[in-house]
């Protein structure tokens, strides 16, 4: 039943702007009540802050950063069942979105996790994980949310629920665009790696959110919002990764 479960996302491919990554998937996890804030911001100083080897995308002119908080569950290896202290934490990343070689993506400027095993792992596959004090609690249909980076001020608090239907975004919509991404990355010491993941397409829910705080962003000269905010909410996401992969 699980392997059939695997294969039907494997199946389902026609959301995808390009072909799967070669070879077996690595791992998995599940994703659930992910909050997506997506802010627009002038596309000269996100430029200014990625590394060479990558291109800012933009949509309509406009480039975009996002802040996610999430859960992740059933984290396994491929054939390997679960381990019991590691296959549950929470996760915090902020991206932008990026191209390389016509490949759409995103790219990472940081990652962190509550839980010390998945950032030492994750660091040695070179993402930029970092260790964090992070809470997340419901109450009836809304999810409170906190994360506080050991050794530094950076902090994020807020909480969100779901209001509006599930729908799946249009095809060249804006969510569609900020959503629908499949290849990630993220570099250190000067290099960059690389990773494919694959999921079923997203459907997602407008979402109304309550910042207490927020300077989790990157410390970047200059930032500044040039419109509204979007938020969106997803109940949960089972993804599929392949191997991170040093491309430069």
């Amino acid at each position: 039943m699980v392997k059939k479960r695997y294969q039907e996302i494997l199946n389902m491919t026609d959301h995808r702007t390009h072909q799967l990554p070669e070879g077996p998937w690595l791992m998995t996890q599940r994703w659930d009540h992910l909050l997506f804030i997506h802010l627009p911001v002038e596309k000269e100083i996100m430029e200014a802050n990625i590394p060479n080897g990558l291109e800012l995308d933009i949509y309509e002119g406009t480039a975009w950063i996002t802040i996610l908080p999430f859960r992740i569950r059933d984290m396994h290896f491929r054939k390997i069942p679960p381990i019991p202290f590691l296959q549950s934490f929470l996760e915090l990343n902020v991206r932008t979105y990026v191209q390389r070689n016509g490949v759409k993506g995103i790219y990472f400027f940081s990652l962190d996790a509550n839980k010390l095993p998945a950032v030492l792992g994750a660091r040695m596959a070179s993402l930029p994980y970092v260790y964090s004090n992070m809470k997340m609690e419901r109450e009836k249909d809304t999810y409170y949310y906190m994360c506080s980076r050991k050794g530094s001020s950076k902090e994020f608090r807020a909480s969100y629920r779901p209001f509006s239907n599930p729908f799946y975004p249009e095809k060249n919509s804006l969510s569609y665009w900020l959503l629908e991404r499949y290849y990630l990355w993220a570099s250190r010491n000067k290099s960059l790696y690389s990773g494919g993941i694959h999921h079923m397409p997203w459907r997602i829910q407008q979402a109304e959110v309550a910042i207490e705080e927020e300077n989790i962003l990157p410390d970047m000269k200059g930032i500044n919002l040039t419109g509204n905010p979007i938020y969106q909410y997803c109940f949960s996401k089972r993804v599929l990764f392949w191997p991170i992969k040093k491309v430069k």
